[in-house]
Formats: structure tokens, sequence, C-alpha cells
């Protein structure tokens, strides 16, 4: 991701593609090849479990690699096309996943006294202290989710979205947009606006607990995985996946800052790329919560 980020001059002149001058294609390749190995293996794994009888056949149980093999074997996928689309979910999945864990958890921890010390409560009184949370908690625990919808205004995990591109020349908002004009949407800037949002820089829940908004592509104020038919595919998974993550950090651990730290000096500093990530990692030191 952090390669993919970088600017290219083969963007900018074409002519250059051949030479790779900043090695970045070079490198790409070599990352995709690495993957594309540890795929390999798993299919190769998940197909000698099928071949020796071993894997299972409840379809309630059915992941995604045992709905391509079903493909593979009627031969409307083939084995590149699946080591591909795993490298898209890849890509797509763990860094912006880890970094909105990350990012919410400093914003939490840059407030112990009032969000951590809430979104505790809250889960201390509808899951119980020190469990791990479940998909089916998800729907009750309203503050979890603020503080998620929160992180997603200030730090959009694609700060840009993904580009799009104008099929047919449109006037939008007194501006010519010309016919093919690549498009970038600025998520990032929006989630800030001092016109859609008061106090846009405050870090503040409290602000979706009555509150329609949601990030469903819907609400053009809060969009971090765009809109329209082409909205985020990994929307449904992210969903469910970081408050999952989140709430079980919270709920089985306690935190403080590395170092002895002040909350309001932590470094909330951005990382420039096609993700948005800390510059800075957060630290933190944890001890397991006693029951």
């Amino acid at each position: 991701m952090v390669e993919s980020g970088k600017p290219n001059m083969v963007d900018y002149f074409p002519i250059l593609r051949w030479i790779d001058p900043q090695g970045i294609r070079r490198r790409m390749t070599g990352h995709f090849e690495k993957l594309i190995k540890l795929f390999d293996g798993v299919l190769k794994e998940r197909l000698e479990l099928r071949r020796m009888g071993k894997a299972s056949d409840n379809t309630s149980t059915t992941d995604v690699l045992e709905e391509l093999l079903k493909m593979l074997q009627t031969d409307e996928i083939d084995e590149p096309q699946i080591h591909n689309l795993f490298i898209d979910l890849f890509a797509a999945g763990t860094d912006t996943t880890s970094s909105t864990v990350e990012w919410a958890m400093s914003e939490i921890l840059r407030n112990p006294k009032t969000i951590l010390v809430k979104v505790k409560t809250e889960l201390n009184q509808v899951i119980g202290k020190g469990k791990i949370v479940q998909e089916t908690d998800i729907s009750k625990l309203v503050y979890l989710q603020c503080i998620l919808k929160q992180t997603m205004r200030l730090h959009p995990p694609a700060p840009f979205l993904i580009p799009r591109q104008v099929k047919e020349e449109v006037q939008l908002c007194g501006y010519t947009i010309p016919k093919n004009s690549q498009v970038l949407v600025n998520a990032w800037a929006i989630g800030r606006d001092p016109k859609l949002w008061i106090n846009p820089l405050s870090f503040q829940p409290e602000r979706f607990m009555d509150s329609q908004i949601d990030f469903n592509g819907h609400d053009y104020e809060l969009i971090p995985f765009g809109a329209g038919r082409r909205i985020c595919p990994g929307m449904p998974l992210a969903m469910r996946m970081v408050p999952v993550m989140l709430g079980s950090l919270i709920n089985c651990f306690d935190w403080e800052l590395e170092g002895g730290i002040l909350p309001e000096k932590l470094d909330m500093e951005e990382k420039f790329g096609i993700t948005l990530a800390k510059l800075h990692p957060l630290r933190a030191v944890t001890t397991l919560v006693v029951l």
C-alpha cells in the first residue's frame, strides 16, 4: 500500500513506462509474486483436503474459497483469476481495517476520562465485562457504533476514495466537468467541512447518538465507502469486523499510552498515501481485564 501510494512519474509521462524510472513497477511485481505464492499454497491445501474428502460439505459453513473452487470446477473461473481476486481483497481489506482500528483507539485513548469510560460502561452493561464482542452484539452497542462513525468522518480509510471517470460532459455547481475527466472525491475534506459539521475537528461520538446519518452512501456528508452502484463492496465486512475488533480490545483489556504520555500530547499526524495511516504508530500498554 505504501508503494502504490507513491507519486509515479509514469502516470504523467507514459513514454517512460517501459523504463520504470522509480522502480515502482518492479517492486510491486515482487510484492504480488509473494502474495500469489501465499494464496496458491492456501488454494492447493484446500484442493488436497477436498480430494481426501475432508473439506466441509455443510453449506452453512461454506467460505469464499469454497465457492470459488466450485466455479473452478465448472470452468467459470481459473486459478490466476482467483489469485488476482484474493490480491484485491487482501490489499483493500487489511490496511484499511487495521488503520481504522488504530485511529479509533488513538481517539479513544486521547479521551480516557470521557469516551473510554462511556464505551467501557456500554460494553459492560450490554455484553458483560471482559467478554469478546460477537457480531450479534453490534446492533446493541450504540455508542461503539457512534465512535466508529466519528472515526470514519475524521479519518476515512481512503481520503480520496477510488478515482472515478466522467462518461459525459456535465455541469456541476457552476463548473464544467469535461468528458473522460478523472474525478477524486475528497472524503477527508467533506468530513471536516465546517459548513456540514459543528466543531468539525472535535471527536464527539455523541453527535451521532440522535442522528440518522450513516455511511451507507445515502448521506453525502459521510461517505468513507463512497456511494452509488460502485460503493465499496467491502463495507458490510468492515461494519462487522471493525466493531468486533475494537469492542473486544476495549472490553477485554485496560489501556494507557506508553511512556506516560499525556492524552492531549498524543501525536495524531497523518501519513500521505492511498490509505490514511498514522505517521507515528500508536503505542499503548495493556493489561488483561480481571473478571
